[in-house]
């Protein structure tokens, strides 16, 4: 008889905490948000480039609108009048060092990075709600043969890829940790 009962409490408890678990925080990588309820329409005014490196501002400020838009949760305008909070970008550094090289000593990887000044603010109160003066993004790749340069303005007119795969990731980056308070 005991077993039976000690069954039956275990599936009460487990039932219980399947109902429990929807309201205790918990959510999906990407789908949570950690912004006060009154946020429903930020703003991603173009960012700032203090770089070198053509276009970078233009690309990067899409992406970081497209993930937003992306999670569907909140509105998203280009201004920084008329909405609830407003996310304030400047590229501050793009740097590239090479990382590989073939038998030559020529560099056939390198290691780029995108340093950035990241804030959201709440216009309703002036309050900041995320930021990060300094969010660091780093990632490698391949260039061809003889081509590579140690400026990233050079390195990105030639390989124009490398420019929107960083941004697309860089932009992952910022919408998910203002989403989910990383």
């Amino acid at each position: 008889m005991m077993p039976m009962r000690r069954r039956l409490v275990v599936c009460a408890l487990v039932a219980l905490a399947s109902t429990a678990a929807p309201g205790c925080g918990y959510s999906l990588a990407g789908r949570g948000s950690f912004l006060p309820a009154s946020v429903q329409t930020i703003g991603v005014p173009t960012f700032i480039n203090r770089t070198r490196v053509y276009n970078v501002e233009i690309q990067l400020t899409q992406k970081v609108r497209s993930e937003f838009i992306s999670r569907g949760k909140y509105k998203i305008v280009p201004e920084d009048k008329g909405v609830d909070a407003v996310l304030i970008g400047e590229v501050v550094a793009v740097d590239s060092t090479p990382v590989a090289f073939d038998d030559n000593r020529i560099a056939t990887r390198y290691a780029l990075i995108m340093s950035a000044r990241i804030q959201l603010r709440s216009l309703a109160d002036d309050k900041v709600l995320w930021e990060n003066p300094n969010l660091v993004f780093r990632d490698e790749y391949d260039v061809q043969t003889g081509t590579a340069t140690l400026d990233p303005a050079a390195f990105f007119g030639q390989d124009a890829n490398a420019l929107d795969r960083m941004t697309t990731n860089y932009a992952r980056t910022i919408v998910t940790a203002i989403l989910e308070a990383f």
